[in-house]
């Protein structure tokens, strides 16, 4: 995500990458090649340290481990932040990202692309205006598995000459690097590192019904799929309820959204109301008069097809999701789509549905106000991390 970010900011003429960063020197290479007067480090504390005076805003595209902390730091200068999704790994650095960019007032955008296109934007003008009437139930899934059924391996290879380990680590524990394991792209699959299929995804496909609904934090949230096999690994083929308090846009007083990934699928019933078949990824809105199925990246249906074909769907324009933020931070003002006041409400709903699923079949109901899982200590303690010396949340 790093190289794709970068590519789409340079579009814009008044961007200029001053420094770039990577704990991989083939990765710093590649992207050096590109920006050839960028100044190169492989520590992100150095950049900061180093280049603070030059620099306007910060693309922080780690694994998710780092997003915190590296986002904190930033926003610590005064720097304005664009930050990959999920915008934190855990609960607790991600309501402090959201404080930090309020009291800094730096400019903020989380990288959920599809935000700003037509389809997203038509799918929530569909939901606002009552194209369904109000909204009873939401079930959105993915087909991806980012976690793993086997066991750890027992073993410590050789690190690479030209990656840094213990810079890659960063504030979680010290462990034995395993070749093919977490880097450069399986840390998805783990606890300490990754978010699972809910994270990866979740924050991408949660936005629609997140914005349309105009929702806020959940109230409780229920884990139905297979628990992680060990403390290292995510789980795969999971099922998580959310009940959320109901809005102006929903049927009763509380509406449920349920997640499904890998084998996991909406039952048959929801599968029949949108038509039979579902794609890879998507969601489905089950409303008062009718269904809307919102594809992943695709153009949302509403149905039955019959009862809607006169239909006329409202005009929406779609908005550079890159561009938007460095025109933002060129005024000093102004508000992405994906900043993080909406951000960081809705990547606290996607880590709670991670959060749960060590503790099968049972409810946690969720204290936004005090950050706090009010009925369940165990749950309660993975809230937060524990940091390496040094590595601790500035």
């Amino acid at each position: 995500m790093g190289a794709g970010d970068l590519g789409s900011f340079s579009g814009h003429p008044m961007f200029e990458v001053v420094a770039l960063c990577d704990v991989d020197a083939n990765h710093l290479e590649a992207a050096r090649k590109r920006f050839p007067n960028a100044t190169c480090y492989k520590d992100w504390r150095e950049l900061l340290e180093k280049e603070g005076d030059r620099i306007d805003s910060v693309n922080v595209s780690t694994p998710d481990h780092l997003h915190g902390s590296a986002g904190l730091a930033a926003m610590s200068l005064g720097k304005h932040l664009y930050g990959q999704k999920p915008l934190a790994q855990n609960l607790f650095e991600c309501r402090q990202m959201m404080m930090r960019a309020r009291e800094k007032k730096v400019v903020t955008q989380m990288g959920i692309q599809v935000s700003a296109g037509t389809n997203e934007r038509l799918a929530v003008a569909l939901i606002r205006q009552g194209a369904i009437g109000k909204v009873k139930e939401v079930h959105s899934w993915s087909g991806k598995t980012w976690g793993d059924v086997g066991p750890v391996p027992e073993r410590k290879d050789e690190v690479p000459k030209d990656f840094d380990w213990d810079l890659w680590l960063g504030p979680t524990a010290e462990r034995p690097f395993i070749k093919g394991y977490y880097h450069p792209g399986e840390w998805r699959r783990r606890r300490d590192f990754g978010t699972g299929t809910l994270g990866d995804m979740g924050c991408h496909m949660f936005s629609a019904w997140f914005r349309a609904l105009e929702l806020a934090a959940p109230i409780t949230v229920c884990s139905k799929g297979p628990a992680p096999l060990n403390a290292t690994n995510w789980s795969i083929n999971s099922l998580v309820e959310y009940t959320f308090k109901g809005t102006a846009h929903t049927a009763g007083e509380t509406v449920k959204v349920t997640w499904y990934d890998g084998a996991s699928k909406p039952p048959a019933e929801v599968v029949a109301a949108a038509g039979g078949r579902l794609s890879m990824e998507g969601s489905v809105f089950l409303g008062s008069d009718g269904v809307m199925l919102f594809p992943h990246g695709g153009t949302p249906l509403l149905l039955p097809q019959e009862k809607y074909q006169d239909f006329k769907m409202p005009q929406v324009q779609a908005v550079d999701h890159y561009k938007e933020f460095i025109d933002c931070c060129l005024k000093g003002d102004g508000v992405p789509g994906a900043n993080f006041d909406i951000a960081g409400p809705l990547t606290e709903a996607v880590l709670l549905g991670c959060l749960a699923s060590p503790f099968p079949g049972e409810v946690l109901h969720w204290d936004a106000p005090a950050l706090k899982i009010s009925n369940h200590a165990a749950a309660d303690k993975l809230v937060r991390r524990d940091y390496r010396k040094g590595w601790e949340l500035g």
